[in-house]
């Protein structure tokens, strides 16, 4: 059942963030742990082992933990590109299509996004920017449950849009798909031939992220590596920063719906579901001042409840982590969902532009009706990688920024130099840095 709250209830519940490393590690997954390792490891214990068995014995690592916790024997990790082709080749013709109109969407939305490089002689000299892209970097899609080609989509392509040489794809091997396919998901390997990235690896979990950030026999390493995953993909991407880049540290995903009497109920809870579908951890909130609505949603959610393959997943979000606020007014919510600083954040109001100027955080503003989030997860055209756990309120979606760095460009000629140097100079003999202060001096004596 999709609860209601009031304000304070949903503060100390629902709309109260738990930092990352705070997240309760349930007692099966401890039990699991403690079965692959024979005693009892916290997930960091066991994340730090596979990352150093990875770093020191290479491929072989690689082929143990796959075994072990995959339970599938590769004598090779990298999928040809001919099985990519076929894969597409063997895709139904409209899931195909839509695959290949989602590309198209994604690749013209990211045209978009500016990278340039500057100069200017505006202030002595030549000063300036280059935007390089990364050289290599590996993306890490999801293979379980519900494996996720259009992960393939929303981060290759932006990728290739920036300009990246080489990407590659890690995905978990499945023990159930065809073996000729390495045991990759069909679907995900067609996406990859969509994007056209230049690798394809089947293997999943910490022992995937070792593989990128240290790189082994048949995997070479990579600059920064990007994707979502389950706790022990996000607890490896953590331990590796410095090693390698990482794009961020992504949690459950999570929905926060902004609506007043003039949304469509059915339509509010289907939205709701939607989310709660991904994960038991998954959040799918609604603000509204209007308990018509709030009763509507809640009696529409139950009916459509009844209809989903995946009811035993969603019903434990809507428990646990997600429901219905009660706000005082639309500002209150509005106020509440920049606080909670959500993933996505829908607006179902009748006048959405006027909220949306209010926004300060969220991942992705969704406005009106029409414009509902699962569109954004597969075809809009923005990436559907975005902030989560409260990190939009500093971190933005996937981007074609993510995937280039800016080279500063500083020649400054003689007179400039000069100008400059008693100023540096100063500020040396301040921090107690003599040379500094010697090197700038020489070219100021000139």
């Amino acid at each position: 059942m999709l609860k209601i709250y009031d304000v304070p209830t949903a503060r100390e519940t629902i709309l109260q963030r738990t930092p990352p490393d705070e997240f309760p590690v349930s007692q099966r997954v401890l039990e699991g742990i403690a079965q692959v390792f024979g005693e009892p490891l916290t997930p960091e214990e066991a994340v730090a082992r596979i990352l150093a068995d990875v770093r020191q014995r290479g491929d072989q690592a690689l082929a143990a933990w796959t075994a072990r916790l995959d339970r599938v024997d590769l004598d090779r990790f990298s999928v040809p590109r001919e099985r990519w082709q076929q894969a597409l080749a063997s895709l139904p013709a409209g899931l195909r299509a839509a695959l290949e109109a989602a590309a198209e969407r994604v690749a013209a939305f990211h045209r978009q996004q500016p990278l340039t490089s500057w100069v200017s002689q505006a202030m002595g000299g030549t000063m300036g920017q280059l935007i390089r892209p990364i050289p290599r970097v590996g993306l890490y899609v999801p293979g379980g449950t519900a494996p996720l080609p259009s992960t393939v989509l929303m981060s290759a392509i932006p990728a290739r849009v920036a300009g990246v040489p080489e990407v590659v794809v890690v995905t978990p091997p499945n023990r159930h798909n065809l073996p000729e396919f390495g045991y990759a998901n069909p679907a995900v390997l067609a996406a990859c031939a969509i994007a056209n990235v230049d690798a394809v690896y089947t293997l999943g979990g910490a022992q995937a992220i070792g593989a990128l950030a240290y790189g082994t026999e048949s995997v070479p390493a990579v600059d920064k590596i990007f994707g979502p995953g389950n706790l022990f993909v996000t607890l490896a991407k953590r331990r590796v920063f410095g090693v390698v880049g990482i794009d961020g540290l992504a949690g459950p995903t999570e929905t926060v719906i902004i609506a007043d009497d003039s949304a469509n109920p059915a339509w509010v809870a289907a939205d709701l579901l939607a989310q709660a579908e991904h994960d038991v951890l998954a959040a799918a909130i609604l603000l509204t001042p209007s308990r018509r609505l709030a009763q509507a949603v809640q009696a529409e959610a139950q009916r459509q409840l009844a209809m989903q393959n995946r009811a035993e997943v969603i019903t434990a979000s809507l428990a646990h982590r997600s429901g219905i606020v009660l706000t005082a007014d639309l500002d209150e919510a509005v106020a509440w969902a920049n606080a909670y600083a959500p993933e996505h954040l829908a607006l179902s109001v009748r006048d959405p532009w006027r909220l949306a100027e209010g926004i300060t955080n969220a991942g992705g503003i969704f406005l009106g009706e029409h414009s509902c989030e699962v569109l954004g997860d597969y075809v809009a055209g923005p990436s559907h990688v975005m902030p989560t756990g409260g990190s939009a309120r500093f971190a933005s979606p996937l981007n074609v920024w993510d995937f280039v760095k800016i080279v500063s460009l500083v020649a400054l000629d003689e007179a400039s130099a000069a100008r400059l140097a008693p100023t540096a100079a100063v500020i040396a003999d301040a921090e107690g840095l003599d040379a500094h202060a010697y090197a700038a001096r020489v070219r100021g004596s000139e």
